[in-house]
């Protein structure tokens, strides 16, 4: 673990000031309880952690993927595993119930998507198009297309 600091000041006697570090063995730094205090006061209890989880050998290495890959590797999941993957944390709940997931899901699933069922999938949500049975889908696209169309006429 390397810790670098630089004093900042509009002092003359400090301008030539070479930055400060501490370098520690994984080990040692466990055992640095005044090393973990100044990381803690500047970076927060969650970096503290996530310190001390890397000192240990614990990776996450599905906090360190991007959302969008994260989406690309989900979209793959059964639903199930998709409502109990939503439950691990707040991260991969807002990513399972996310608009980007189930538009990915819905066009694995569908062989086309229409301009309608788009429109539709945007006033309703990607999630709630994939869970409403078909017929309750095409009685919805001809309502918006009924209410386009007298919306047009009274506009003539």
């Amino acid at each position: 673990v390397i810790f670098r600091w630089w004093k900042i000041s509009l002092r003359s006697e400090y301008r030539s000031a070479k930055p400060g570090e501490a370098k520690d063995t994984h080990e040692e730094f466990l055992e640095n309880s005044h090393l973990q205090v100044q990381i803690a006061l500047i970076f927060g209890a969650r970096v503290l952690d996530y310190v001390f989880n890397l000192c240990e050998g614990k990776f996450d290495f599905l906090e360190r993927l991007s959302d969008n890959l994260l989406l690309s590797i989900i979209s793959y999941l059964d639903l199930e595993d998709i409502a109990r993957l939503s439950q691990t944390s707040r991260r991969f709940a807002k990513l399972c119930m996310s608009d980007e997931l189930w538009e990915k899901i819905v066009h694995s699933c569908c062989d086309t998507i229409t301009p309608d069922m788009r429109a539709l999938a945007k006033d309703m949500g990607w999630r709630q198009m994939f869970f409403t049975n078909k017929l309750q889908l095409q009685r919805q696209i001809r309502k918006r297309k009924q209410k386009q169309g007298s919306h047009r006429t009274s506009h003539l």
